[in-house]
């Protein structure tokens, strides 16, 4: 599946530290889990990918 294929399923997303000092981000669909463990340094850059693919969207919707 490609990233701007649309997809059906759907999905709860939850973002937060672990008590090992990890940001984890939690997916849950109907079928799987996804618990996905993060460096602090590697969810910081997480976080710029975001905002950059926000603002890229949100330049297309004009």
């Amino acid at each position: 599946m490609s990233i701007n294929r649309q997809s059906e399923i759907a999905a709860n997303l939850q973002i937060g530290p672990t008590s090992l000092g990890m940001v984890r981000i939690y997916v849950e669909t109907d079928t799987a889990n996804f618990p996905l463990d993060f460096e602090p340094e590697e969810a910081e850059e997480i976080a710029e990918e975001l905002q950059a693919a926000a603002a890229a969207a949100r330049a297309m919707a004009k």
